[in-house]
């Protein structure tokens, strides 16, 4: 929708051409995906992966210091159905956000983009193997998945994927223990909602909201990393219960 918009912006910094081809990519992946034929069963797969997450780490899930942060990564930095208005918004204000943001910001926000793209991207090409495999996304059982992600493209991007969760995460709580950013998204809800950017504000304010109940972050971030990696390589060495991890994880 927007992207003469992002192409046509000047940009100056590493940082920013970064989050300009990331956006551009994520905006032409958008479009593919949203008349693809295998569309909701992006949606079904996505779904099962997030009831997965949610198995694998119910200990940190259930722990009332963490699941506000973990409940935000699932259904606002991993929701592929219910984000199209608010990133139609961040390529709507790309032209603003690189001339007023200094670049560590643009650099988050790239993470967050080249995240959100990985994800979707993974999926798609899992679903698409599944297609292929002839197995339906309604009824899809932990061996069916894990074959079909042996079987899936882009097994390298499993781990650039996972190291993105990490990086996002650090650097957004570093932008959340300063009280400022608390004190601007409450000084901006007026303005973000005439301009028509509520949803993107309410995003940016459910994050911060989010990552300032957590108690320790880096301590979550690398459980999450740690047993991340232990799935993703059970599952490449076809371990029987890939997700059944030791309890000193």
């Amino acid at each position: 929708m927007y992207r003469e918009r992002l192409v046509a912006t000047e940009v100056h910094s590493d940082s920013a051409r970064r989050l300009q081809y990331l956006l551009i990519n994520y905006h032409d992946f958008r479009q593919h995906k949203a008349s693809h034929p295998l569309l909701e069963d992006t949606f079904r797969v996505a779904d099962w992966q997030a009831e997965r997450l949610k198995r694998t780490h119910q200990d940190l899930y259930q722990h009332p210091g963490y699941h506000t942060g973990l409940e935000f990564l699932l259904t606002d930095l991993y929701a592929p159905s219910t984000m199209t208005r608010r990133d139609d918004n961040i390529d709507r204000v790309f032209p603003k956000m690189v001339k007023w943001l200094p670049d560590n910001l643009l650099d988050t926000f790239a993470g967050l983009v080249e995240l959100n793209l990985i994800t979707q991207q993974l999926d798609l090409d899992l679903t698409e193997t599944l297609q292929r495999h002839g197995v339906p996304s309604q009824e899809l059982t932990n061996t069916q998945y894990c074959a079909a992600f042996r079987a899936s493209p882009g097994l390298e991007q499993r781990h650039r994927q996972i190291a993105l969760v990490a990086e996002v995460g650090q650097q957004l709580d570093h932008y959340v223990r300063n009280r400022t950013l608390g004190w601007l998204l409450s000084m901006t809800r007026g303005p973000a909602e005439m301009a028509d950017l509520s949803d993107l504000h309410s995003f940016l304010h459910r994050g911060y909201t989010a990552f300032r109940k957590m108690e320790d972050v880096d301590a979550l971030i690398e459980r999450l990393v740690t047993r991340e990696e232990r799935v993703l390589d059970n599952i490449l060495n076809r371990v029987p219960e890939p997700f059944n991890l030791p309890d000193d994880l």
